[in-house]
This record gives C-alpha cells, sequence and structure tokens, in this order.
C-alpha cells in the first residue's frame, strides 16, 4: 500500500474572491463617502449675467423633495453677506385712486403670504415694492402681486391663485395688513432682506433658488437677490407706471377693486379724509407713568363710517407696543389728560387699547352714537 500522503487545499480562487470583494467594497465607500460628501459641500455660486440682458421670472416649480429634505438642501446653501443693502424709500407716483388700489393688493399679499405677523408683513411688502422698481418684473404694485395668476400654475404669489382669496381675516386683522401696506408705500423701508425679489419657505425648494444669492431669513421664509448687476441698487431704480389696475379677485375684499373708475374716486374720498385734522398725542411730563406708554387724545368726525375710526388708530398708534387712543366726536367734551371727568368719559365715541405685551388689541365704540350689530364692540356703560 502506498503510503499515505497529506491533503493539500489550492486557496488561489478564495484569495481572488476576497481580494475582488474588498476592491468592491472599497469602491462602494468611496463612492458612498464622496455622495455623502457632496451633500455637505454647498452647490456653486450662480452666475451673473450681463448688465445687458434682463433677467427672466422663472415661473414657481417645486423640486420633488420632502420637507425635511428641502430644509437640509435649503441650509447647505450659503447665506452672501457682500454688499446687502437696504433699499431706497418707495415713492408712489400715481392718482390717490390708483394709490388706493396699490395699498390694497399690497395689504392681500403681506396679509395672505405672512399671515398676521407684522415682521413678515414688512418683509413681503419690501419684496414685492423691490419688483415693481425692477425691469424684470411689471412696473405696478397690483401687476407684480397678481402676476401670473391668470393661469392655475405660473403665479409668482401663490395666495392669487390657490383659492385662498376665499378665506376671510377678521375685520380688524386686514385694518393691520393696510397699515403695513400703507407705511410701505409712503417711505418705510425694511432694511433686513435688502434688495430681495424672491423668497420661499425653508421646507420646500424652487427650482429658480440656484440661480440666486440667499440673502436672509425671517423666520421660516428665505430671501433672495439676483446675482451680479441686477441685485445692487444700480438695477433698482426703474418707476412704477402709476397706473394700477382694477383685480376683479380682489373685488370682495376691497370695494375699491369693485367699483367703475368714477366711484372708485369717490370711495376714495372717503378713505382718505376719515376724521378731520390729525391726532393730538398727549404726554403727561414725559411718558405716562415712565413707562414709555402713548395716549392718544383725538377729536373724530362724527360724519366719517365707524369702521374708518380703526383704520385712524392703527395709522396713529403705529408700531407701537403699547397705545391707547381714545376719541370724541364733540370737541368740547375732549379732554386735555387721562384725568377725564365722569361726563367727558360717557361722551367718548370711540376707544382702541394695544398692548403687545399680553396679545391683547381691541376696538370699541359709543353704540348710542355709532350701534354696532356684534355687542361686544360696544362700551359699558
Amino acid at each position: 500500500m502506498a503510503p499515505a500522503v497529506p491533503l493539500h487545499r489550492d486557496w488561489t480562487g478564495w484569495l481572488f474572491l476576497l481580494i475582488a470583494a474588498a476592491a468592491l467594497v472599497a469602491v462602494l465607500g468611496a463612492s458612498g463617502g464622496a455622495a455623502r460628501r457632496s451633500e455637505l459641500v454647498p452647490p456653486p455660486p450662480p452666475k451673473p449675467l450681463p448688465a445687458s440682458i434682463v433677467p427672466v421670472v422663472a415661473p414657481v416649480e417645486l423640486a420633488p423633495l420632502a420637507p425635511d429634505d428641502a430644509v437640509a438642501a435649503n441650509a447647505r446653501v450659503p447665506f452672501v453677506t457682500r454688499d446687502v443693502v437696504a433699499a431706497a424709500p418707495f415713492r408712489f407716483m400715481g392718482s390717490d385712486a390708483d394709490f388706493a388700489r396699490a395699498r390694497d393688493c399690497l395689504a392681500a399679499a403681506v396679509l395672505y403670504e405672512a399671515g398676521d405677523d407684522q415682521k413678515g408683513q414688512r418683509a413681503v411688502a419690501q419684496v414685492v415694492l423691490n419688483r415693481a422698481r425692477h425691469p424684470a418684473f411689471p412696473a405696478s404694485v397690483c401687476a407684480v402681486v397678481f402676476q401670473g395668476s391668470e393661469r392655475r400654475t405660473g403665479c409668482q404669489f401663490t395666495f392669487t391663485c390657490d383659492g385662498a382669496l376665499a378665506r376671510r381675516y377678521a375685520d380688524l386683522v386686514w385694518l393691520r395688513a393696510q397699515s403695513v401696506a400703507l407705511a410701505a408705500l409712503t417711505g418705510s423701508v425694511d432694511p433686513s432682506v435688502g434688495l430681495a425679489t424672491h423668497y420661499h419657505t425653508d421646507w420646500v425648494r424652487p427650482y429658480w433658488s440656484d440661480s440666486l444669492e440667499k440673502i436672509a431669513q425671517v423666520d421660516t421664509h428665505l430671501f433672495f437677490r439676483w446675482p451680479g448687476h441686477w441685485g445692487t441698487p444700480r438695477a433698482f431704480r426703474g418707476g412704477t407706471s402709476g397706473s394700477e389696475p382694477l383685480v376683479a379677485k380682489l373685488a370682495a375684499l376691497s370695494p375699491l377693486h369693485a367699483a367703475s373708475p368714477t366711484l372708485v374716486d369717490q370711495l376714495v374720498a372717503e378713505v382718505a379724509a376719515p376724521v378731520i385734522g390729525e391726532p393730538v398725542v398727549r404726554r403727561e411730563e414725559g411718558p405716562i407713568a415712565g413707562t414709555g406708554r402713548d395716549t392718544l387724545l383725538v377729536v373724530l368726525d362724527r360724519r366719517a363710517q365707524a369702521e374708518a375710526f380703526t383704520a385712524y388708530a392703527l395709522r396713529a398708534c403705529g408700531a407701537r407696543d403699547y397705545c391707547k387712543l381714545f376719541g370724541w366726536t364733540d370737541p368740547a367734551l375732549k379732554p386735555g389728560s387721562e384725568a377725564m371727568s365722569d361726563a367727558q368719559r360717557t361722551a367718548m365715541s370711540f376707544s382702541f387699547l394695544r398692548n403687545t405685551a399680553e396679545g391683547f388689541e381691541k376696538a370699541l365704540w359709543n353704540c348710542k352714537e355709532f350701534p354696532r350689530d356684534d355687542k361686544r364692540q360696544c362700551m359699558k356703560r
């Protein structure tokens, strides 16, 4: 019998397979690492157009991303901080009727885009007015706000074509939006968004955002400008036409957009002069009780519509966090200070109280003089 021979295994094939598997893992690991690194690397900066080519306003089309993915993608884009400057004060050039229509178009934009939040409203108002002075957009406030709204898709401001205007806010909320619009149209500037012409919430990602520079954030909204010449003050020297169209979609919200031009002039006359004279601001030896709180004592026009008093109070109180406005239609009964007699208090026609710290804002009427359907709006006697 032949002697036993030890068994000998050939490992060459197995070694080849192990080497191949290791190489594959290395390749996959490298590609995965590259993918992860690419997720952390911001996109390249957008390329500016030459000053001779006016940018084209792209439609609002969203990338198919889940909200969390959109937030992450937006966060990877760095803010551009160089040469971020405030816009110049806006000056409206047009008739009183055009101004009133522009005010209500702008009020609708700030309210339906930002809700009842004045910080967000001021930012939206600034973007609208920036657009109205930029050659890439229409040359009127209403045309900017309702650009593309005749189509189911392509509107620049979503609320103009998604049915949102069917939703109504309380009268006081609408009046607050009007006061923000009025301030912006008469020169108030929101420097926080600079010369931004675009914005979107951080949980969506429009395709156009890659072609613009991200310059500001207000709460959950991101604001953008065009790169190069078209995002500098030199590009915003265009004037508006001064002619503001009637917008049928606003008719239910704004009577100024439901009437003929002749009737609009009459309505504007009523809106423009709801009271006689400017409010008289009283300060008892400086701020009342040393708290910086303001009390305004005014004479009101008894011929004005009662609702006009609220708009007047909002304009008079402006941005004060605490404000009290008391009004009388009889000048002889208006007191010289808050230390009023019982007769003067009883004769008060209207009051407006605001305390932002406590989230309180309320308007009340003397319902013997100005009857109200809602008795909660009547002063207690």
